[in-house]
């Protein structure tokens, strides 16, 4: 019995080594994540996109692979942050492609994939939004708006289905501003003011064209004419 004890008693290190680089990394990995995650909200709580972002990254990366869906939550978080923080199109690519993913998913978590497709419909419609200030061709920003409004109209449906009339009324509400925005002459744009995630570095975004710049000296509402086409804020 002796003999078994000191046996057991030596075997107790290795026990704790094989936990450290075992089941404890992930531990100390999780609460890397919870804490920069923490950070990021609190950046973002605070409109502090830039720090946003930068929290919203470590936590990506300081994440277990095999957490798929704690992944996604947060990458989801992150392009919505990149879009508040001059990085529309970044922001939109991203979005794209983890909504591919979560459609493609069976079991991917509904709210996240339908809060991607809202955002990512809602990165479309930035984009059109700038891409009809720079003037540019109706084959450029059609694709765009068409599928902002084909998302808006699946998420009111789905919404519909799940008998959340809250969330549908909403979808709709966004689904109107984009026909809205499909329909309108640049030339009602100029006088108001640009929304806040449009003011990205793209090169083009921040780049008024010729056309735009005489509009704005003829029109005399300047930035005060009332709020952006997209009135409801998404």
């Amino acid at each position: 019995m002796k003999i078994l004890f000191l046996t057991l008693w030596c075997l107790v290190p290795l026990g704790l080594v094989a936990f450290h680089y075992g089941p404890g990394q992930t531990g100390v990995a999780l609460d890397q994540t919870a804490t920069h995650l923490a950070d990021a909200q609190r950046y973002a709580n605070e409109a502090a996109w830039p720090a946003a972002v930068d929290a919203y990254e470590l936590s990506l990366a300081s994440l277990p692979k095999e957490r798929v869906a704690e992944s996604r939550e947060i990458r989801l978080e992150l392009a919505k942050a990149k879009m508040q923080s001059s990085g529309l199109p970044e922001a939109r690519t991203e979005l794209e492609a983890l909504s591919n993913e979560l459609e493609a998913d069976p079991k991917a978590d509904p709210k996240v994939r339908d809060g991607t497709m809202a955002a990512l419909a809602s990165s479309r419609f930035y984009m059109t939004y700038l891409m009809k200030l720079e003037g540019l061709p109706d084959t450029e920003w059609e694709p765009e708006i068409e599928a902002a409004r084909q998302e808006r109209k699946l998420l009111v449906e789905r919404a519909q289905a799940a008998g959340d009339t809250k969330a549908a009324a909403v979808h709709a509400d966004d689904l109107e501003s984009a026909i809205r925005l499909e329909r309108a002459d640049p030339a009602e744009l100029y006088g108001l003011p640009i929304p806040k995630p449009c003011n990205c570095k793209s090169g083009k975004c921040n780049k008024p064209s010729p056309k735009m710049g005489k509009k704005k000296s003829e029109d005399s509402r300047g930035a005060s004419a009332g709020p952006p086409i997209d009135g409801e804020g998404s």
